[in-house]
């Protein structure tokens, strides 16, 4: 069963000041709750082909994973993907002006996970929705309140 969570925020900070800290991977610790350390296994700065290692807890589990960047429009989109099993993800953000030096910024999440992580798909799809509310609740405070 395949996992596809879309989840958007409105941040009041200019849609530059947003895509620049949200695409930057070494501030992801400071906003993704799960993400305890990025590392770069390719050098800066993030390019398609770029490859980051990213150490997280999900769902009581310690995961280490690689994702490599697919497409990067500054300003605009990033796409990463991991093909590690048992859960190959894609991660898009997005970014789009809304009026007055605000920025609307989605954050999709999209896999289709094998083997027994297919069957606990309905859950992850939820779990994955609520930590990513949270993480893009704390983005919103940690640049609105700079």
């Amino acid at each position: 069963m395949p996992v596809d969570v879309l989840s958007e925020i409105v941040i009041d900070r200019p849609l530059d000041v947003v895509a620049s800290y949200a695409v930057d991977p070494t501030n992801a610790p400071q906003w993704y709750a799960n993400i305890s350390s990025v590392e770069w296994e390719t050098p800066p700065p993030l390019a398609p082909g770029s490859r980051l290692g990213f150490l997280s807890h999900f769902l009581g589990r310690r995961l280490a994973y690689t994702y490599e960047v697919l497409d990067l429009v500054p300003g605009q989109r990033l796409v990463m993907a991991t093909a590690q099993a048992p859960f190959p993800m894609e991660t898009t953000y997005t970014w789009d002006a809304d009026g007055d030096g605000r920025t609307h910024m989605t954050l999709r999440n999209r896999g289709v996970p094998s083997g027994y992580a297919s069957l606990a798909a309905p859950v992850m799809a939820k779990a994955i929705g609520r930590a990513n509310a949270k993480d893009l609740a704390s983005l919103k405070r940690l640049l609105e309140s700079r």
